[in-house]
């Protein structure tokens, strides 16, 4: 059987260069988008896309279909406002997205990777999970990236036993082509997790300018 995996958060950059790393290395990927016809023109060889809204548990947890091996959680929700100005509202907002949209995604494919043993859950992170004075008006963003960090390390430390490997790709800097943060570059590091043999799960990669 293909392995699948699935791609939350789908659209330029990491996620459609993830999509398209795994797709090469024989996977049948799902990529999820809100509007995925916007993104339709990024989709290659091995890629379906589908809708689902990372702000909708329930709705996001049912479009992941049963038998994924690979996990990428990709989306992020951002209110761009110093700490000062955010409101309750828009960090709890924000965190859903951000960390509450992971757990939802991660309780649909656990049940399987348990019964497996095995799966690969990866967390796209942020260097403002380590900074978070280094863009001030991405408060929200920069707390939801703290608690994915946190997330993704916790959940390694208790996965990484039943052979399911958690981790995380924290990226430091603005993605684009030809810099260090290519997200083909970028993408290696996801497959490359992936493949870490039981016993030597990693759980972070940062990428730094």
């Amino acid at each position: 059987m293909t392995p699948r995996c699935v791609v939350i958060g789908y659209g330029p950059g990491i996620g459609a260069a993830v999509a398209r790393r795994f797709a090469a290395a024989g996977f049948d990927v799902l990529g999820l988008a809100r509007s995925p016809g916007r993104h339709a023109a990024l989709a290659g060889p091995g890629i379906a896309l589908a809708a689902a809204d990372a702000a909708d548990p329930a709705g996001l947890a049912a479009a992941i279909p049963p038998g994924t091996e690979v996990l990428v959680y990709n989306a992020y929700a951002a209110h761009l406002a110093p700490p000062s100005a955010q409101t309750p509202a828009t960090l709890a907002a924000d965190f859903a997205v951000n960390v509450g949209g992971a757990m939802a995604a991660i309780g649909a494919v656990l049940p399987g990777m348990r019964r497996a043993g095995r799966g690969t859950i990866l967390l796209t992170g942020g260097g403002l999970a380590l900074d978070p004075t280094h863009w001030l008006p991405a408060a929200s963003l920069a707390i939801g990236k703290a608690g994915l960090r946190s997330l993704a390390l916790s959940l390694h430390a208790e996965l990484a036993p039943e052979g399911i490997h958690a981790a995380t790709v924290t990226v430091g800097g603005q993605v684009a082509p030809g810099t260090p943060f290519d997200p083909d570059r970028i993408a290696d590091a996801y497959l490359g997790l992936h493949r870490d043999p039981p016993g030597a799960f990693r759980a972070e990669i940062l990428f730094r300018g």
